[in-house]
Formats: C-alpha cells, sequence, structure tokens
C-alpha cells in the first residue's frame, strides 16, 4: 500500500485557473494562495482555449524550496454525448504543446496530451453530465475527478457513480478530487479538496510519476494514516472521523460510526474479485477516499 512507500505526503491541487484564462487573479497571486495555506504544489491549468489563446501557464518562477508547481492546462475539445466541448486536466504538459486542430476529438487530445507526459484527468464527469461512452472514450485518462469543489455549488461535484460503474465494466482508473478553483469573488472559497501524494521530493517529475503510479489519496479535510489489507479484513487508521465507510464495486457496504473514530477494521467478504475504497467522513462532513482497491476473487 502506498503507506510504507519511503518518503511523505504532498498536498496539492490539480485544476486550478488564473487570469490567463477566466480566473480572477494571476498565476504569482493563485500560487501565493495555497502556498499559504500549506500546500506543496498547485497545477494552474488554464482553459487551453483559442479565446485565451491557448495558453500553458509557465509556472517555473513560482517554484521556491518547500513549494512547487505543475505545469498544465485544461484541454478542450468536441463533444460529448450532451453536446458539450471536453474538459479534460492535463498536468506535466510540455510549455510547447500544440493546440487541438479542427477536427481533433477528445479522445485523440487526451492520448496526445498522455503521449506528451502529462497525467491527465477526467474533469468533473458530473458537472459535464458525462454519460458511460463518454467516460469509456476518453481511453488515455488515467485518472477521474470524483470531487470538484466548484461544482458542488450546484449539487454536481461528487461523480463517484459514474466512477463505480467504470470500475465494475473493468477500467482501471484513479480517483482524484480538486477545487477546480478560479478565485473569483463569488466563487466557494479556495483549499476545499486535494490530493496527497507520496513522494521521496517534491520534483515535479517524482510528482508526476507518483500521480501516474496511483501513489495518491483525496481529501477535502480527514487525514488517512493507514489503509491496508490484512488477511480477510482492511484496516483504516485516520484522523478523528465520525463515520468510516467501505464501499466499491457491490451495491452493499460496510459503515462503522461513532465520535471521534481513528481505527477500525471491516470484512472483505462483499468486495471478493471487484474493487473497493476507503472513506472517512468527519464531524464537519469533510471527506477523504483512497484510490479503488481491487480484491482478487481468490484473496
Amino acid at each position: 500500500m502506498i503507506f510504507d512507500l519511503p518518503g511523505r505526503f504532498r498536498r496539492g491541487n490539480l485544476h486550478t485557473h488564473s487570469n490567463l484564462s477566466d480566473g480572477y487573479l494571476s498565476p504569482a497571486e493563485t500560487a501565493d494562495v495555497y502556498r499559504e495555506a500549506g500546500y506543496d504544489f498547485v497545477s494552474i491549468t488554464d482553459h487551453f482555449r483559442a479565446e485565451y489563446g491557448f495558453p500553458i501557464t509557465d509556472t517555473r518562477d513560482l517554484r521556491t524550496a518547500g513549494f512547487t508547481t505543475l505545469i498544465g492546462a485544461e484541454l478542450h475539445a468536441p463533444r460529448t454525448e450532451a453536446g458539450q466541448q471536453w474538459h479534460i486536466v492535463a498536468a506535466g504538459l510540455p510549455l510547447d504543446f500544440p493546440p487541438p486542430t479542427d477536427t481533433e476529438t477528445g479522445r485523440e487530445l487526451a492520448r496526445r496530451a498522455r503521449a506528451a507526459g502529462a497525467f491527465v484527468g477526467m474533469a468533473h464527469p458530473s458537472a459535464s453530465l458525462l454519460t458511460a461512452a463518454d467516460a469509456e472514450s476518453l481511453d488515455a485518462a488515467h485518472s477521474v475527478e470524483v470531487y470538484n469543489a466548484l461544482a458542488d455549488r450546484e449539487n454536481r461535484g461528487d461523480s463517484w457513480h459514474l466512477t463505480d460503474v467504470l470500475l465494475n465494466r473493468g477500467h482501471l482508473f484513479t480517483t482524484y478530487a480538486a477545487d477546480d478553483a478560479h478565485l473569483q469573488p463569488q466563487d466557494p472559497p479556495p483549499c476545499q479538496a486535494w490530493v496527497q501524494v507520496r513522494t521521496e521530493s517534491l520534483d515535479p517529475n517524482a510528482l508526476l510519476t507518483a500521480l501516474k503510479s496511483g501513489h495518491f489519496y483525496s481529501s477535502t479535510g480527514p487525514e488517512l494514516y493507514d489503509v491496508r489489507i490484512q488477511g480477510d479484513a482492511i484496516v483504516v487508521r485516520c484522523s478523528p472521523a465520525s463515520k468510516v465507510l467501505l464501499s466499491g464495486g457491490h451495491p452493499g457496504a460496510e459503515v462503522a460510526q461513532g465520535t471521534d473514530l481513528t481505527a477500525c477494521s471491516f470484512p472483505l467478504t462483499l468486495f471478493r474479485g471487484t474493487h473497493c475504497r476507503i472513506t472517512v467522513e468527519d464531524v464537519l462532513g469533510r471527506r477523504a477516499w483512497t484510490n479503488p482497491i481491487h480484491i482478487a476473487a481468490d484473496a
């Protein structure tokens, strides 16, 4: 499990906008928001559209000894079943990543971003009204954005249902949470959702490698200290919680509830031959999620 890997967890946001597209603050001011909130890194993913000049926001000069950036963008191409453009997060793009052609599809654009070295995420599926067919077509994605803090304002922040459908069909996506912060005065406050990435250093390449390998969990508040399979059970240690939930690729679930829960164990009987995940919820309703955990039928 990732909790045994060398290094420590680095807190970061993978989906953020500046005034080089439709954000409010400059890239430097945007990075300052996250640095001052105790984050270790941010990816400023401005909208890669003609109206903004197809920006790949260069944040290299914003890196310090204790804070770094991943160069990225939010990519767009036609067209989902709902008739909207695709929204594809790509962290780790080269600065000279070419704009899409007039005929390039979302699938093709995502494949090109992945081939260029990026960590590719399927942005806010619920807010974009993605169907399973849409999602399956984006075969270059590493990960699904299962929680988007900005989309939560319209009650479309959570995309776990579609993700579980995809996982049950055999797709091996990881899952991440993000702000999608634009930092406009009317927007929700920033720093509401993030990833905790396990690495030995803050080198951007180390972060990208860890993200692509699934060496992270996601949170809106709680911390995960350990999640591991021991025999026929999954064991959890976490910051104080009011609920710990084992759910995933089966309609059933296991739930522990109480006051200041910091450890619990669940039988894995329901999840043989499929996937599961741990969700931790604190007294304020904030949550943390593991990536999907795949359980062999004969484990």
